[in-house]
């Protein structure tokens, strides 16, 4: 097996000297972690010796053994007791959440839709208990900027988003908007409803929207939160069925 030197930099040697504990041990961590990933350090390979290791980054043995655990955490190594510590193979990154979204597949946007649903009827309720005249006057804003695009024929997508945006942030409640940007602009497709020589979303379904927009703003203007839960309600589950008809149609 091989015993690779870790690489020692100016940075390490004066971060060892002068750092805090916890520099230090992100410093030895890092600096292995860089090390395994650029395949310096190959899998299966063994690691220095603690003693080596606390020599070469100028550190104590108990920062190493912190450091080692962490890169176990991470499960880069694999220590075994009597024989050392050894280089597993890197995992891969998970696909973050959202993050693997089809637009163009009708099916991904019926998903999105549904988890929308018992998300945003709660948010859209909260807001017309909680919200304050600032957050009131915002949500007329963006309604009436959205109705200012579709009568200039401008695509509306961002600021269809920017309202349900703000509509999250009048629950008082950020984990609303945070679940949102998650999400991110799929939340708000349009591909599939263009027309087909894909230029812009046809008219009826903009003036649908709108007048549904319209009724969650007045019912959370309202301090209705039965209303508003039933405007966003209507507005999502309307949007399902848009999808689902053309999905539909696709099949036929």
């Amino acid at each position: 097996m091989r015993n690779p030197k870790p690489i020692l930099t100016p940075t390490h040697a004066t971060v060892a000297r002068t750092g805090s504990r916890r520099t230090l041990v992100e410093t030895v961590r890092d600096g292995l972690r860089e090390q395994i990933l650029s395949g310096s350090i190959k899998e299966g390979d063994k690691l220095p010796s603690e003693a080596r290791l606390t020599e070469s980054f100028g550190v104590s043995r108990t920062v190493v053994r912190e450091a080692i655990s962490s890169l176990r955490a991470d499960g880069l190594v694999d220590p075994r007791q009597g024989a050392g510590v050894f280089v597993l193979t890197p995992a891969a990154h998970p696909v973050q959440p959202f993050q693997n979204i089809d637009i163009d597949r009708i099916s991904h946007t019926i998903e999105l839709l549904e988890l929308r649903c018992a998300v945003e009827i709660e948010a859209a309720g909260l807001a017309a208990i909680r919200r304050s005249p600032a957050q009131e006057e915002e949500l007329i804003q963006r309604n009436q900027a959205i109705d200012a695009l579709i009568a200039a024929a401008h695509p509306t997508t961002d600021a269809d988003f920017q309202l349900h945006l703000a509509i999250a942030d009048a629950t008082n409640n950020p984990r609303f908007r945070e679940f949102l940007e998650l999400m991110g602009r799929n939340v708000i497709p349009r591909a599939a409803l263009q027309n087909d020589d894909g230029e812009r979303t046809p008219e009826p379904y903009l003036a649908q929207i709108s007048a549904e927009h319209a009724a969650i703003v007045d019912a959370i203007s309202a301090r209705d939160d039965l209303a508003a839960r039933a405007a966003m309600r209507t507005h999502l589950t309307g949007s399902q069925q848009r999808y689902r008809e053309i999905l539909r149609r696709a099949r036929a």
